[in-house]
Order: C-alpha cells, then sequence, then structure tokens
C-alpha cells in the first residue's frame, strides 16, 4: 500500500497530511500510524491528519498523535491542515471546518500566515501552584524560572504521568515571561516528548499569563523552541475568554510517498 503525503509544520510542530477525500485511506489503523510517523522507521512527525470532505464545511479534520491514537484538537495542526486545504485547492484565503472539538475558523494570508480560531474558555482550575484548563486539549500550566534550561521531559512526564493524571493523560506546559515576550516548552501526551511548539499549549499558556503577567494586553506574543507565534483574545473575567486566535505560520516541507 503506498500513501500519497505532504510534511508541513507550523513552528516546529510537525506533521503528515493526507488528502482523505476519496476514503481511500480511511482504513489507516493505528499501527500505520505510528509507523509513518517514526523518526527512525518512517516519516517523522508529531501527528498525522486526514482531510475529509464534510456537509456544509470546506473539509473535516481528522486527527492521530504519532503513537497511532485519535487524539483532542491539535492548534499548531489546525493552522497547517489549512494551509494543505489551499495546496489542495479547496480554499483560498478563508476556510470554516470541522475539528474533533467542534467548528473552526481560519484565514490565510499568501505567505501562509494563518490565523486560527481555537475554542472559548470559561474555566481555568488552580492546582496548588499551577493552573488546568482546556483549549480544545487538557493543558497543565506552571511557571518557572530558566526556562531554557530546564530538563522538560523529566519534569513534564513526571507530572503527566503523576496518580491525578495517568489515566487520561495531560499536556504540560513551563512558562517563563521574559520581558513583553512569553516563552513556552510542551511536553505532549500522546507524543511522550517535548515538541517544538504546541498550539493549544501556547493558548492555555497566554490566558493563564494574562491575569499574571499581562493583564491590560488581548495580543500575546510568544517564543518556543520552533519559532515565533501571537495569541489574540477578548477577556471578560480571569476565567473566561472569547474570540481566541492563534496566529503564525504554516509551512509546506516536502511531499512523497509511504510505503506501508
Amino acid at each position: 500500500m503506498e500513501i500519497k503525503f505532504t510534511k508541513y509544520h507550523g513552528t516546529g510542530n510537525d506533521f503528515i497530511l493526507i488528502d482523505n477525500r476519496t476514503k481511500e485511506y480511511s482504513n489507516i489503523n493505528r499501527k500505520k500510524i505510528a509507523q509513518m510517523c517514526h523518526r527512525r522507521f518512517g516519516v517523522g512527525a508529531d501527528g498525522l491528519m486526514l482531510l475529509e470532505t464534510l456537509k456544509d464545511y470546506d473539509f473535516k479534520m481528522v486527527y492521530y498523535n504519532s503513537d497511532g491514537y485519535t487524539s483532542s484538537m491539535c492548534g499548531n495542526g489546525g493552522r497547517c491542515i489549512t494551509a494543505f486545504a489551499k495546496h489542495c485547492g479547496l480554499i483560498t484565503t478563508s476556510a470554516k471546518f470541522m475539528a474533533i472539538d467542534g467548528e473552526h475558523l481560519a484565514y490565510i494570508d499568501e505567505e501562509d500566515n494563518v490565523d486560527l480560531k481555537m475554542i472559548d474558555v470559561s474555566k481555568i482550575d488552580q492546582y496548588e501552584d499551577d493552573f488546568i484548563l482546556n483549549t480544545g486539549s487538557p493543558h497543565y500550566v506552571t511557571f518557572v524560572k530558566d526556562l531554557a534550561k530546564l530538563k522538560v521531559n523529566l519534569f513534564g512526564r513526571k507530572i503527566r504521568y503523576s496518580n491525578k493524571f495517568k489515566k487520561e493523560g495531560i499536556n504540560v506546559n513551563f512558562i517563563e515571561a521574559i520581558g513583553n515576550v512569553l516563552h513556552v516548552r510542551t511536553y505532549e501526551r500522546g507524543v511522550e516528548d517535548e515538541t517544538f511548539s504546541c498550539g493549544t499549549g501556547v493558548v492555555a499558556s497566554a490566558l493563564v499569563t494574562s491575569n499574571k503577567y499581562f493583564n491590560s494586553k488581548n495580543e500575546i506574543k510568544i517564543s518556543t523552541k520552533g519559532g515565533e507565534l501571537k495569541v489574540v483574545f477578548e477577556k471578560l473575567s480571569d476565567n473566561n475568554f472569547k474570540n481566541i486566535w492563534l496566529k503564525g505560520p504554516a509551512v509546506k516541507v516536502f511531499e512523497g510517498t509511504f510505503k506501508i
């Protein structure tokens, strides 16, 4: 079986994109997905997405983590599949698509910078000195010092596999505000590693930080290992946000076929 694919990345968060409008690849299973995402024996990616048709929408986004299991919403993945839809000729400058967490709107410019509308957030729980919220995926956010030197995999894995979160898993974000920029590093469940960027994690981090450091701002600049992003939002209260947008580049890396 040969699978045609295109690889994209959003600030280093990389994905395999497959056009499945003909349902040709609907029987792709977890083992095959994990094989394609493997960084030594496959294409190499943090996740894999199928672009499918859905009535009243430009497309449907079906997302799998690199372990081959279906997952919750991926923000950078949503931006990349928008760019892929443009590459496939489905859209020009805007898109309305369905993902696992509901409807999303997106806008894309000539350089494939994508603005993606995220779900509203109306609840941020405090857990000891840290925070838990859902931005399409569940996230744990903790403030640290000397983020650049932090052993993210060590401490991220400790939280993700703690008794409280072990069963369902959680993404763990370590953040540090330096000047006017929020620096974020994320350990992702399903990948079970630090990724170069996490879209829903960046959004979660920005909303939490807006309460502590950037209370008067509705736009926060984010620095990840893979590049720069922006989060724009309307703040109704400390725990209530709407019109949340994740903004940044979506870059085509290459395309090819993979034989399974």
